[in-house]
């Protein structure tokens, strides 16, 4: 199968422009199966107050972002996994919707929050869920969740061949650096979709990333340009958890020492 990143600049403010840029890069990524896009990929991310994140979010399945989706999953054929400014009643999460050529499939809520995003969003509240698409398993995470391996060992446990990972990046190449570890260390697919551009002081760091099980990077995307980047992705090789033919990724762990994970500090 075929995965994709679509790197780009999301407009602040401007759902409409920020779906116009999507539209005019989106083609080349018709052959893939699955396309992930950033964070935050309607509304843009360095909100100027709350009523502008508030009038630029959407529930989802629901609304102009929502219905662009849909459309673009209906025209090509694919997956979409967007990261998207989600309203639900009164709050505001910070999500990644996976939408099909028949609707969503499912959701992620962003757990860990980022400097200033708890003064517009609510914590994830939806746990780590992963979506069996038939050909192959998705997990999504976003941004910052990328620091915490924990999160993504218990989706690699669940049975995710593949994490989505929408993000806003702003620290020099950190994520960049990690994503290929947690690739290895998970024997999974990783496709991290980073924005481009600036937004007030903040500097987005562009180099979306795919890595494979063994650490390699598949492609990396420039740190500055709107792109799409395409890998091939082979489930079997994420499926395998033997790392040598003594030693199983899962069943060589000793939970029972590993409590103080569960202590929170």
């Amino acid at each position: 199968m075929k995965i994709a990143h679509l790197q780009f600049a999301p407009v602040l403010g401007n759902p409409q422009a920020s779906m116009e840029k999507i539209d005019s890069l989106i083609s080349q990524c018709a052959n893939a199966d699955v396309v992930i896009l950033p964070e935050l990929a309607n509304s843009g991310y360095n909100f100027q107050s709350k009523e502008q994140a508030w009038e630029t979010s959407e529930e989802t399945g629901k609304g102009p972002f929502s219905e662009f989706l849909l459309s673009k999953c209906q025209q090509y054929g694919f997956h979409l996994v967007a990261g998207i400014n989600e309203r639900d009643g009164d709050k505001l999460f910070n999500s990644s919707v996976l939408v099909g050529k028949d609707g969503v499939i499912g959701k992620y809520r962003k757990m860990h929050l980022f400097w200033n995003e708890p003064d517009f969003f609510q914590p994830g509240d939806l746990g780590l869920p992963v979506f069996d698409l038939g050909f192959c398993k998705l997990g999504m995470l976003i941004c910052f969740d990328w620091i915490f391996p924990e999160v993504w060992r218990i989706m690699a446990m669940k049975g995710a061949d593949l994490i989505c990972h929408p993000s806003n990046l702003v620290l020099p190449g950190f994520c960049q650096k990690a994503i290929p570890v947690q690739a290895l260390m998970n024997r999974i697919y990783i496709v991290t979709a980073n924005r481009v551009g600036i937004e007030g002081d903040l500097n987005f760091t562009g180099l979306s990333t795919i890595a494979d099980p063994k650490g390699e990077v598949l492609h990396q995307a420039s740190q500055s340009g709107e792109e799409v980047g395409i890998a091939t992705m082979d489930v079997a090789l994420a499926r395998d958890k033997m790392m040598t033919p003594r030693n199983h990724l899962f069943d060589d762990r000793k939970p029972g020492e590993y409590a103080l994970l569960c202590e929170k500090k």
